[in-house]
């Protein structure tokens, strides 16, 4: 029989404990910790859930975290993540488990105190990642109906970007770069064209795929063919579009230091030339 070792306690419902198998682990489960001490045996049914650690400096983080968090809100959060867990049915990064908690302990804090912080990049998330925003709003709903804490719509943003840095083992910060590109591509169309896109509008969403798609394959070294003679077409037929679209690409080339394919301007166009047409 494996012996599971308490190694540290963290709170009455956390512990650290050594295992087996998969050396350090975080285990879960209410009362836990109550009157436990290093070196006591625990068995297998006295825990909910065990989350394995291997990176030494997410154990650090997470062992610093979990003493700042009181029990009601912690039990939350682990619920949250549980749910996110159930529906992406992937495994989600170490990294995941300790920066969202992080990040949900921090907002609702912040809510407690009265503080809101705006999103600004709410629309290009929604747009982009629709799966990971619909678990992040159910999430907001876990967390009013367990604390009757209502967290703004904007921190569903933060967290489907959290949720897709767990699923995509991409960085956080890779994934807000290019969602601050997009948003400042969108606003310079606006200020070139002098329009007030409506962000709502399925056009809006269209280019904001294709911007994300068009920086998914500069990334990717992808190579994009061009339809002969439509460059030229364009070129001459909607001269406005054609020149912004090329502006956009290069401050996307700058942006991502990688070359971009002529193919991209023409396409990119075409979406340009259908949002201006909207707005004429």
């Amino acid at each position: 029989m494996e012996q599971i070792l308490v190694s540290r306690v963290l709170n009455n419902n956390v512990i650290i404990a050594q295992h087996p198998s998969y050396n350090e682990v975080v285990l879960i489960g209410k009362g836990i910790g109550f009157n436990r001490k290093k070196g006591d045996e625990i068995s297998a049914q006295s825990f909910e859930k065990m989350f394995v650690l291997k990176n030494e400096v997410e154990q650090e983080s997470y062992k610093k975290l979990i003493p700042q968090l009181n029990e009601e809100i912690q039990t939350v959060i682990i619920e949250a993540i549980s749910y996110i867990q159930q529906q992406v049915k992937e495994e989600l990064t170490e990294h995941f488990h300790v920066a969202l908690t992080d990040h949900l302990m921090v907002a609702i804090h912040r809510q407690m105190q009265g503080m809101e912080i705006r999103n600004p990049f709410l629309v290009e998330t929604s747009t982009l990642y629709p799966f990971e925003y619909k678990i992040a709003h159910e999430v907001l709903e876990i967390i009013w109906k367990k604390l009757g804490i209502s967290l703004p719509k904007g921190e569903a943003g933060f967290i489907a970007l959290h949720i897709h840095s767990g699923i995509s083992n991409r960085e956080l910060l890779e994934i807000n770069k290019h969602s601050m590109l997009v948003s400042q591509l969108i606003q310079i169309i606006e200020e070139e064209l002098e329009i007030k896109i409506d962000k709502e509008s399925l056009d809006c969403m269209r280019l904001i795929r294709h911007l994300h798609f068009t920086i998914h394959r500069v990334l990717a070294g992808e190579y994009l063919s061009e339809p002969e003679g439509l460059s030229f077409l364009l070129k001459n037929e909607y001269p406005v579009c054609y020149n912004l679209a090329w502006k956009l690409i290069k401050i996307m080339q700058q942006s991502l230091n990688k070359p971009i394919y002529d193919a991209e301007a023409v396409y990119l166009t075409m979406h340009l030339q259908r949002i201006r047409k909207k707005y004429l």
